[in-house]
Order: structure tokens, then C-alpha cells, then sequence
């Protein structure tokens, strides 16, 4: 594969790591957070995800299995995957503005936000996160990073539930009648 195509992913997913950076700086100030042990258990399948993901094929055979055929229309539909997910995320980060948190907060003042992407799913910046993981993992298309969207999407399970049991604590009916009318993570799928 030409050098451009492979390190086309790569540079989107360090573009999205930068504005998540940048955009970290300006937020509400934390009145509740998640414990550290809560805080591991989200985070450390993120890391085993993109070790997966980005590590040399060093694997035992079953990890380096090809799933996917690495073909040019893989990759483009992978990598055009990659750029909708990133994008629909950070359309939501921006949406949300100085609520969000990398970690399971509640903020002083907080808002229930439920215009733009949150008009279309409670957690966008999950279902763009992961929409661009699964883009990942087709590009890549071994077994390693099936398992990589299956660890992601465990953590992002496990994020949207505790999320959920604290914004139904902060914003009560407001949230139970969002909940009722806007999916979780998957557009038009309640």
C-alpha cells in the first residue's frame, strides 16, 4: 500500500486526538466524578484497543488473521468510516461545549444538551468514536482489531450506563423523557 494511504488513518485519528486536546481546556468545573477503580475499568480496554489497533502484526496466527481481504475498496471504506465517526464526534464535542469531560463527570451547572447530534443519539460522541473504530479495525482487518471493537464497545457499554444512572440523578424527568425519545448509540434504534 502506498505510504499516503497508510498513514491516512493514523493522521485522522492524531487531527481528532488534537482538537480533543485543545478543546479539553475549556470546561465547567467537576462537582462529581467517577472513582479511579471505575475509571480504570473504563479506560484500560481503550488502551488494549489501540495497542490492537496500531501494534505491528507480531500476533500469534489467530490474532493476524485476515478477516477483511486488504484491498484499495477496504481500506477507502474503512478509512471513509474512520473520517464520518471522527467528525460526528467531534461535531457532538463541540455541541456539548464546556460539559464534557474525558471521564464520567458531572458538572457545575450542567446542561441536559439535547440539540444537534444529541437530537439524533444521547451519545454521540460514543457512536462517532466508535463508527471510526469499527472503520479502523476494517482497514486493518485482522482479528486483532475485531477484538479491538469488541473491547471498545465494552467500555463504551459500560460508560453509557453509569452516565445514564447519573444524568437520570441530575436532570430526573428531563432525562427519563430524552431517554424515551432519543436512542442511545445507534441512530433510530431504541
Amino acid at each position: 500500500m502506498h505510504l499516503a494511504l497508510a498513514l491516512f488513518i493514523p493522521v485522522c485519528w492524531v487531527i481528532w486526538a488534537l482538537i480533543w486536546f485543545l478543546a479539553a481546556w475549556r470546561v465547567k468545573q467537576t462537582v462529581r466524578h467517577e472513582d479511579p477503580l471505575s475509571r480504570l475499568s473504563n479506560t484500560l480496554p481503550l488502551w488494549l484497543a489501540a495497542f490492537l489497533l496500531v501494534s505491528p502484526p507480531i500476533w500469534p496466527d489467530f490474532l493476524t488473521a485476515r478477516l477483511f481481504p486488504g484491498t484499495l475498496g477496504i481500506f477507502i471504506l474503512g478509512a471513509a468510516l474512520v473520517v464520518v465517526g471522527l467528525c460526528f464526534a467531534i461535531w457532538a464535542r463541540y455541541h456539548i461545549g464546556r460539559n464534557w469531560s474525558g471521564v464520567i463527570t458531572v458538572k457545575q451547572d450542567h446542561d441536559l444538551v439535547r440539540t444537534g447530534p444529541y437530537s439524533i443519539v444521547r451519545h454521540p460522541i460514543y457512536s462517532g468514536l466508535l463508527l471510526a473504530i469499527v472503520g479502523s479495525a476494517i482497514a486493518r482487518g485482522n482479528s486483532a482489531a475485531i477484538i479491538a471493537v469488541a473491547l471498545v464497545l465494552f467500555s463504551f457499554l459500560r460508560r453509557v450506563s453509569v452516565e445514564e444512572r447519573w444524568m437520570t440523578e441530575t436532570f430526573g424527568a428531563a432525562y427519563d423523557d430524552y431517554r424515551a425519545s432519543t436512542p442511545a448509540l445507534i441512530p433510530f434504534v431504541k
